[in-house]
């Protein structure tokens, strides 16, 4: 699957788990790690769970493997590795300490539904 299409099947399952402020990273010719970083956060952690398991599970409806999940049980940022999309599902009082939109400021971004401040 390219990596648009996955994009889209990760930003698809936060957005249906009510994600807030949901970002992509397009990451081509920034890093050799992946194309594209996908970032949104949850109110609690809870929330923040849900969204990374619909994200899981939306791939693997595609028969996509999930590379490596870190974070889950801690809830505060769990980052999910699809090869070619990286989903960084934060808690929202984590999300402006690691400031991953600043720290990759060179890279193109995208906003998706609300985006609440």
């Amino acid at each position: 699957m390219n990596s648009d299409k996955l994009l889209n099947i990760a930003v698809d399952a936060a957005e249906n788990k009510k994600a807030e402020d949901i970002i992509s990273l397009n990451m081509q010719g920034i890093s050799d790690m992946t194309d594209y970083f996908v970032v949104c956060h949850g109110n609690n952690e809870r929330q923040v769970q849900s969204i990374a398991r619909a994200v899981k599970e939306a791939v693997h409806e595609q028969d996509i493997d999930v590379k490596r999940m870190e974070g889950y049980q801690d809830a505060r940022w769990i980052l999910i590795d699809l090869a070619n999309v990286v989903v960084h599902i934060f808690h929202k009082d984590e999300r402006p300490y690691y400031n991953i939109e600043k720290l990759y400021q060179d890279a193109p971004i995208e906003s998706y539904g609300q985006v609440v401040h």
